[in-house]
Parts: structure tokens; C-alpha cells; sequence
């Protein structure tokens, strides 16, 4: 078992997550898939396109569709992501890169070793997150980006694009850039560790935390191996990044033995920054927006998220009367359960993380 933390010097960022080896797995990834809601097939009809279509047919119309990018001068991008971490990290670094320039953009990301039907499953969900207003409102950055699979699965790869920013789109864009360059690493995370030696260690929030540095102790009958938490940092102020700097974290955690790292804590201090309702709002968006791709292929079972705000107010989390990953049970559960004070300490802080907890490791006949 692995504990991993990732904390953002934003507001709060707290959720549960797990993930077991074989939902990374690309031999699994199929038949595996969850939602947090329902999501309606977005095809017209239930024909698929392709059938009846040999596979040697499919192959040279793939090939052909990627001569025709190639040609329009869209770069082609091959990864050689074979689980759902890697997988999502490239999703999400190349739209970070994507949505860095004001143009409009294009890039295809050609993933052979990923099933059709994951990124169908991805492309699918996106297009879903794009309708939901209720995020959406708080995650505007996504609005101009689409995501499909080239050629309606006739071949592994994704089609990203961005639509050119309008001008009250760089309005918006352009201070937020300018405060990154405010944030310092050194004072977020020597907060951070503040913070967690005296609500985490102090006030024993978490029994297996026994300092700043060493988390996952008590754990051993269990075949958890103490070691080292990890503190990560970036100063973006974007969803892209963030996932992507969340991604990059799940990946290095799933590399590593317990031994070497046990938990991360990622700051984010550019993310739902202040106290106001607007920035809780924001905040509550962007996390939701992690959990929603943790959970997307099942990565429920392996690690665990825990999120941190300022002004952290659970009676405003979406959904308010059922679990959410990585924050406090709904209020009418406290009040019928009496939870502990120093569970409420946790709304109260001057910075904003995301902790990522990973519970199973997949090495030498263990589970990840």
C-alpha cells in the first residue's frame, strides 16, 4: 500500500481516490468504465460507423486521416502511454501547451497502445463536461477546447483543438498569468508543512501522519511501507495544468516504491485563490474536475484525495447530500454522526492543497 499526498497552496483540495493495478492496464480498461452520473451516448444512432469495416480497411483510412493532418500542418504526436495515469497526463499536458497561445490550435496524439474504446470513453465525457453549466461557469479556460478520436475510432488517436480567444477571453487571461509569477515555492510549501505538522500531526487528523516528513506509519501488518512524503508546487492558474501537474504526480507515485515515496502533497496556490465565494466556487470546480477523471476508468480503488481550501464550505460541495471524493462527509452526516471537531479545523487555512493518497501498489505480487 502507498499513501500519496498532492497539496495546492490554493484553498482546500482533500479527496479519496483509488486505483487498482489493473484499471491502468490497457487490457482492462475496457469494460471497466464508470461515471459520476449517467452519461447519454452522444451518437445519433446506435449504428456504429465502422462495422462490417476489415481491419485492414481501418488501418489504411487511419493512416490516410493522419497524411491529411500531417498535411494541414497539425502536429502528430506520438505517446507511448499505456495506462490510464500516462494516459491522462498526455491528455492533459498537450492541452496545457494548447491553451498557452490565443490562436487556434490543433495537435493529434497518436496512442497505440490504448484502447479505441478508452478514448472514445474520454472524448465522450468531455464532451458531456462541456454541456454542464453548473462547472463549466467556473472552468471557462475548457470552453474553447474540443476533444474527439480521429476518424470516429477507426484508430488510436485523439484530435485536440482550441478555438482562437476572443478578446474578453484575453481580458480575463492575461491578469491571471501576471499573478503566477507572484507566488513563491519556498514560502507555499514551508506553509504547507506548517499546516500539516500542526492540524495533521498535531491534532492527529490523520493516524498514520506521524510528521511532515514520514507518513503511512502504523500501516505495516497491513503491508504498508512507511516513507517520505513528497511536496510538489506549480503556480499555474489553469485547469489544464493543474490536471496535468495532478497526472504527473499519480505517475511518479505509481514509479516509485513505498520506501522512496510514500505521499505527495501538490500546492497549488493559483487555484481558487481568496476567500470569496467565487474563488470557493472555482476551486470546488477544479477538484471536482480530478475526481471526475480519477474516477473515469474506475481509479477509485488505488489512491485517495483529500482537498484543502481557505474557506472550505462543505454545504456548497456538489453533490450537498451525498459523498464527494476528497471532501468531508455531507453536513447532515456530521450532525447525525458527531464527528470530531478537529475534522472542521481543516476548513480554516491560509493556503489551498490537494492530497493524493495512493492504497495498493502493484509490484512483485502486491496490489497498487
Amino acid at each position: 500500500d502507498k499513501l500519496t499526498m498532492i497539496v495546492s497552496i490554493f484553498a482546500a483540495v482533500a479527496g479519496l481516490v483509488s486505483f487498482t493495478a489493473s484499471a491502468f492496464a490497457p487490457s482492462s480498461i475496457s469494460g471497466r468504465l464508470i461515471h459520476h452520473a449517467p452519461i447519454t451516448s452522444l451518437r445519433m444512432s446506435d449504428e456504429n460507423p465502422l462495422e462490417g469495416m476489415s481491419d485492414e480497411r481501418k488501418s489504411n483510412l487511419f493512416q490516410s486521416l493522419l497524411r491529411d493532418l500531417q498535411i494541414e500542418g497539425v502536429p502528430l504526436l506520438g505517446c507511448d502511454a499505456n495506462q490510464v495515469s500516462t494516459l491522462n497526463a498526455a491528455i492533459w499536458t498537450t492541452m496545457a501547451e494548447l491553451g498557452d497561445n490565443h490562436d487556434a490550435q490543433r495537435a493529434c496524439l497518436v496512442l497505440e497502445e490504448i484502447p479505441t474504446s478508452a478514448l472514445l470513453a474520454m472524448a465522450e465525457d468531455f464532451t458531456v463536461l462541456k454541456t454542464q453549466e453548473r462547472l463549466m461557469s467556473y472552468l471557462p479556460e475548457l470552453r474553447r477546447f474540443s476533444i474527439s478520436v480521429l476518424g470516429k475510432g477507426v484508430g488510436p488517436a485523439l484530435l485536440i483543438e482550441t478555438d482562437e480567444r476572443t478578446d474578453e477571453e484575453k481580458t480575463a487571461t492575461t491578469p491571471l498569468k501576471a499573478v503566477e509569477s507572484t507566488f513563491d515555492e519556498g514560502k507555499t510549501v514551508a506553509a504547507l508543512k506548517s499546516f500539516i505538522g500542526r492540524v495533521v500531526v498535531g491534532l492527529e487528523a490523520c493516524p498514520y501522519t506521524k510528521s511532515v516528513d514520514i507518513s503511512a506509519v502504523g500501516l505495516e501488518q497491513r503491508g504498508v511501507t512507511p516513507g517520505p512524503v513528497g511536496y510538489r508546487y506549480s503556480p499555474t492558474t489553469d485547469a489544464c495544468m493543474a490536471m496535468s501537474m495532478f497526472w504527473n504526480c499519480i505517475c511518479e507515485m505509481m514509479s516509485e516504491p513505498d520506501a522512496n515515496l510514500s505521499s505527495i502533497m501538490l500546492s497549488l496556490p493559483g487555484i481558487g485563490m481568496g476567500d470569496s465565494p467565487e474563488a470557493h466556487n472555482r476551486f470546488a470546480a477544479v477538484v471536482e474536475l480530478v475526481g471526475r477523471y480519477l474516477c473515469l476508468f474506475r481509479g477509485d480503488g488505488s489512491f485517495g484525495l483529500v482537498h484543502f481550501h481557505p474557506s472550505y464550505d462543505r454545504s456548497i460541495i456538489h453533490p450537498l447530500q451525498k459523498p464527494s471524493y476528497g471532501h468531508l462527509p455531507p453536513v447532515s452526516w456530521r450532525e447525525l454522526n458527531t464527528f470530531s471537531s478537529y475534522c472542521l479545523s481543516l476548513i480554516y487555512m491560509t493556503f489551498h492543497s490537494l492530497f493524493v493518497h495512493s492504497s495498493s501498489n502493484s509490484q512483485n505480487g502486491r496490489t497498487r
